[in-house]
């Protein structure tokens, strides 16, 4: 028995066919079923019953995939403990990335990380929230970058910044001479947001005390995109809120104006995540540094701060 048979055979229980566990594998399909067979007449049982479509486990091969998958996950602990031991800051790390962060963390660490860790090979996914839960749950993800806090008992976080809101105000509607808007001043206002499914539709509901219906009775809007919300507001649709950081990558092309909100301003807590079970400390660590040392106290417009946790 191999740790390579193993991560076979659970390969094919997840994808249910044996060409595409291969290529998932990046193995031939022949070579991939051979180790599977072997692994099978040296256990001496039938891990997958091959005459149903999508192959599925036999019953003890449920029991097999169980502990195979607990086997895995103690090899890589061993890998990873000695890489601890070392202080080497190396391998593959797997980190999802929730859709309205994902444009303005990648600029603030992604060059100068690679850069300095150039044995670590990041692959980096675009998740939302709950996704980047389940797969740091099933051990498909290493980390992730979301607005917290979650109250996830299994997930550690590590705050890395506090990002306010500002609202986006059309240079012709009656807000824009404003100097600081309030929840108050914003209270009936239409205001355009993401679709359900993005953790800061939910952030902005709970601020301007909205139900989960759209304010405007005659169209519904589905998008994940700010500037969509912008050029809206700028046909006269409303007013949108976004992150502060998302409003710099925004062209107003003078058509709107960027306003803070009066102190205590909204906004989102943005932390690193990981499975408490987790033993890549030493790149979640080496991440959150780089991070931190590019945000912390940066005074990035007017008054507005992106605030970053100290160092330890």
């Amino acid at each position: 028995m191999t740790l390579t048979q193993l991560q076979y055979m659970i390969a094919v229980a997840e994808y249910g066919n044996f060409t595409i566990a291969a290529k998932k594998s990046n193995v031939t399909q022949p070579t991939l079923s051979m180790q599977v067979q072997k692994l099978e007449e040296e256990l001496g049982v039938k891990i997958f019953n091959r005459n149903k479509k999508p192959i599925v486990l036999t019953r003890i091969g449920q029991k097999i995939l169980s502990q195979s998958k607990k086997i895995i996950v103690e090899s890589d602990r061993m890998r990873d403990t000695i890489d601890m031991e070392k202080g080497v800051v190396a391998g593959d790390f797997k980190l999802g990335i929730i859709p309205t962060i994902m444009p303005t963390i990648l600029p603030i660490f992604l060059n100068d990380f690679l850069k300095k860790h150039k044995n670590v090979n990041l692959i980096i996914q675009e998740l939302n929230t709950n996704i980047i839960i389940e797969n740091l749950n099933a051990g498909k993800l290493d980390g992730g970058i979301v607005s917290t806090p979650l109250k996830n008992e299994k997930i550690i976080e590590y705050p890395l910044y506090y990002e306010p809101f500002v609202g986006y105000i059309p240079d012709n509607h009656r807000l824009s001479n404003l100097d600081y808007l309030s929840n108050d001043e914003i209270e009936n206002e239409d205001i355009l947001i993401l679709e359900d499914g993005h953790c800061l539709r939910n952030q902005v509901l709970n601020f301007c005390s909205m139900s989960n219906e759209t304010k405007k009775k005659n169209f519904k809007l589905k998008s994940g995109s700010f500037e969509t919300l912008v050029n809206l507001a700028n046909e006269g649709l409303g007013i949108t809120i976004i992150p502060f950081l998302n409003s710099k990558n925004i062209n107003l092309k003078e058509k709107g104006i960027i306003k803070k909100f009066r102190t205590p301003s909204p906004g989102r807590e943005v932390s690193l995540i990981f499975h408490k079970n987790e033993l890549k400390l030493q790149i979640i660590n080496a991440i959150k540094k780089i991070i931190d040392l590019n945000v912390r106290g940066k005074i990035i417009f007017d008054d507005i701060q992106i605030i970053g946790p100290t160092i330890s």
